[in-house]
């Protein structure tokens, strides 16, 4: 079971996600939190696998309490109902390695929590491609710099990544090129490894400097 604490000021938020995650068989939510001072607390107590963090809460706030809830050992998802640019940036900063919209649909909440638990980072795809966007510095030097740094993959590993630096998970990459999710993850971890990627994120924003399609 991926155990699961929900942090936001808002019980009938919470309630919703509880709901939400705990219908998907696989995931328990072990506590509840309305503002940061109290999820640092938290979840040093009952120590959960992957934290799920409102952006803004009274108080503390999400971003600020992201390093201390990183650093008890919990991967920490952000919620928001904003997708600024401002507070993408600052949630990777603090260690965050999920950004999720609240309007963002069941499955695809559930998803993200797995997909975090096991290692992958998840932004909602319209938010990776903004963070990308602000990120990339373009120019034909930016462009081979990162081409030669992709040279290193196999032609698999390279569709895999570019998949990535579409927004992809690896549920989806899988259904697309019909292999098992496992087999897409072992792809990922090996591509960011050789390119020195710390995560997914990093490894689309290469793909993305490429200038690859």
């Amino acid at each position: 079971m991926i155990r699961v604490l929900i942090v936001d000021d808002e019980q009938l938020i919470r309630s919703g996600l509880r709901l939400i995650l705990e219908a998907a068989g696989d995931i328990t939510v072990v506590g509840e939190a309305a503002d940061g001072a109290a999820a640092g607390t938290e979840v040093r107590r009952l120590r959960p696998d992957v934290a799920l963090l409102d952006v803004r809460m009274p108080g503390m706030d999400g971003l600020a309490a992201a390093p201390d809830i990183v650093a008890a050992g919990a991967r920490v998802i952000m919620l928001t109902t904003f997708d600024r640019d401002a507070y993408v940036h600052h949630a990777l900063r603090a260690g965050a390695v999920g950004f999720l919209l609240k309007d963002t649909a069941p499955a695809d909440l559930t998803a993200a929590v797995r997909a975090v638990a096991s290692g992958d980072a998840m932004l909602a795809p319209a938010v990776t491609r903004r963070l990308i966007d602000s990120f990339a510095e373009r120019g034909p030097a930016r462009r081979h710099t990162a081409r030669r740094q992709l040279q290193c993959l196999t032609a698999r590993e390279l569709e895999i990544a570019r998949a990535v630096g579409r927004g992809c998970a690896n549920a989806q990459i899988a259904r697309q090129l019909l292999m098992s999710e496992a087999t897409v993850k072992g792809h990922v971890s090996r591509a960011m490894t050789k390119v020195g990627a710390g995560n997914r994120v990093q490894l689309a924003i290469l793909v993305h400097d490429a200038e690859l399609p």
